[in-house]
Order: C-alpha cells, then structure tokens, then sequence
C-alpha cells in the first residue's frame, strides 16, 4: 500500500466525488459503514457505487463492515453528540477487535485504498481514526482526507 484516502460522501455530488477519487489515483473504495443500503444513502448506496466505481471507473469495491462503529455506538453519539466520548469507545473497539490487524490483508491488496464512510469532514469521523491506527501500525504510511 503506496497510501491511504478517506472521503466522506456527504455534502458531494457524485461527480465530485469520484473527481476526487480520480484525481489521487485511488485503485479501490474501501466502505466502512456499518449501514449503507439506506435510501438516504442516495448515489452511495453499496450495490450502485460499487457497480458505478468497477464498470465505469474500474475501482473496485469492498465493504468491510468489521470496521464499523457498533450500532449501540452510533445510536449514543446520535443522542448525546459526545464526540469524546466516540472517539473513546470506538478506539476501545479498535483495539478490541484487532481492526487494523483483521483489515490489513485485504487493505494491502491496493496501492491506493480509500476508507469510505457518511461523514462530509474527517475530524469527527471513525475513518480518520481508523486511518490514524492503520498509520500508526505502518510508519511512513501518507494518510489523504480526500474533501
């Protein structure tokens, strides 16, 4: 792996997004959402984005929804907007479950992955954290908030 992305899709427009998928060479969208089928999803529901990416752009597609928050975690951060106490709870979850650990075989199999996930900035969103780990368990790794 040459490097990591994240994107959030939120506040995009399809065209915008995958210009910046494009753009920086991305060779797969890796989705990190624990729901992503919703209707609210729009453009970036699993079965449309991943048959957009791969036949039109040929991007492939992987959701690995081992690296979501827990739906309890998401449904307290809803409620109390706690981003503290998330990022808290969903670095435990981390550790916990050996993320980086269990993801690095299939993350290792592109040059340049992209974590995917709702959230239009990274700041308060787990795939800058999951990014960090990953970063952190292979220094030299350039981390890229595609926005």
């Amino acid at each position: 792996m040459e490097a990591l992305y994240t994107i959030g899709y939120t506040k995009k427009s399809l065209e915008r997004f995958v210009t910046l998928l494009r753009e920086a060479g991305v060779d797969a969208v890796v989705d990190v959402r624990r729901f992503n089928t919703s209707q609210l999803a729009g453009w970036a529901k699993r079965d449309d984005l991943a048959f957009l990416l791969r036949s039109a752009f040929g991007i492939a597609y992987v959701h690995l929804p081992a690296l979501a928050p827990t739906p309890e975690m998401l449904k307290s951060l809803r409620a109390s907007r706690d981003w503290w106490a998330y990022d808290t709870a969903f670095r435990a979850l981390m550790a916990e479950t050996a993320m980086v650990k269990q993801a690095a075989p299939v993350l290792s199999g592109f040059r340049r992955p992209c974590l995917l996930c709702a959230e239009h900035q990274p700041a308060e969103c787990h795939r800058r954290l999951l990014a960090e780990a990953f970063q952190a368990a292979m220094p030299g790794l350039a981390v890229h908030h595609l926005e």
